[in-house]
């Protein structure tokens, strides 16, 4: 076996002892490749006792949702939803940059309500080790709670993880970088039920005109469509500009852009001067 791949598997082997050593979980279960992966190798190693939960809220797409269902019952983890209540928050709605930190700590409040009540040991996430790098005050709610980031411990990186999920036959092992809804609201435009589920039925439209890496940027009454710079050439075709034209105006917006510097990850956040994923 070549070095890069052993060394690869030598850190898989240390996640499940990590989590064998952990006895129980609860795993924050979005669906994406990093907590698929997660899920998967805590179900090989603490079987029943592994059980991944998925927040029940507005800001995740209902599409995500059915793939993390779908992705459960494929390798017969058990899978639960919890509601979530953000919206409710003025702090999260108002949508400063720490919007990312009242997701999580409501989210992981009630995952350690859950492990309370079911007796289970820990509650654990997908962070990875990439993730460090990034702006995330989502991390800072997990260190208040206690979540545990098994990933992080093994030293896993985001190609270490898809690696290991191809090799495992994981259907996710290629699935495209996603966040929440709100990720697509620029910080300082509040955060409503209404414009998040706006974003999605845009985004479930282009999905379906069949582009894979993208985003919904919601600008008011201005839309900003980032799109994968190698399926870019696709989406400048006049033809492609007019179906954009005839999702989005009945959807409300105004103005129909299209980014020429195409998809990046946190690009709502070049007004701070940061990065983060989204």
């Amino acid at each position: 076996m070549p070095a890069v791949l052993d060394a690869t598997a030598a850190k898989q082997a240390a996640l499940f002892e990590n989590l064998r050593g952990l006895g129980s979980v609860l795993i924050a279960y979005s669906g994406g490749a990093d907590s698929a992966y997660l899920a998967w190798a805590a179900h090989q190693v603490l079987g029943d006792r592994a059980i991944a939960i998925t927040a029940d809220s507005a800001s995740i797409p209902e599409s995500h949702k059915r793939d993390a269902e779908e992705f459960a019952r494929t390798h017969g983890f058990r899978h639960e939803y919890i509601a979530t209540n953000e919206f409710d928050n003025p702090d999260y709605v108002k949508n400063g940059p720490d919007r990312c930190f009242h997701c999580k700590d409501e989210l992981f409040a009630q995952l350690a309500e859950e492990s309370v009540k079911r007796g289970v040991a820990n509650v654990i996430y997908g962070v990875n080790q990439d993730d460090l790098g990034d702006y995330r005050p989502g991390q800072n709610a997990a260190k208040l709670h206690q979540v545990k980031a098994p990933l992080v411990e093994a030293s896993l990186t985001k190609a270490e993880i898809r690696e290991l999920s191809k090799a495992a036959g994981l259907a996710t092992w290629d699935r495209p970088a996603s966040a929440c809804l709100s990720s697509r609201i620029p910080y300082g435009t509040p955060v409503t039920i209404q414009n998040v589920k706006t974003v999605e039925r845009g985004e479930e439209e282009i999905r379906a005109l069949g582009f894979r890496q993208f985003r919904v940027r919601f600008h008011g009454d201005l839309v900003r469509i980032e799109i994968a710079p190698e399926e870019l050439q696709r989406a400048l075709d006049p033809a492609m500009a007019k179906a954009f034209t005839a999702i989005f105006k009945p959807l409300g917006f105004h103005y129909v852009t299209l980014d020429l510097e195409g998809y990046r990850q946190g690009s709502l956040n070049a007004v701070l001067g940061i990065k983060a994923a989204s």
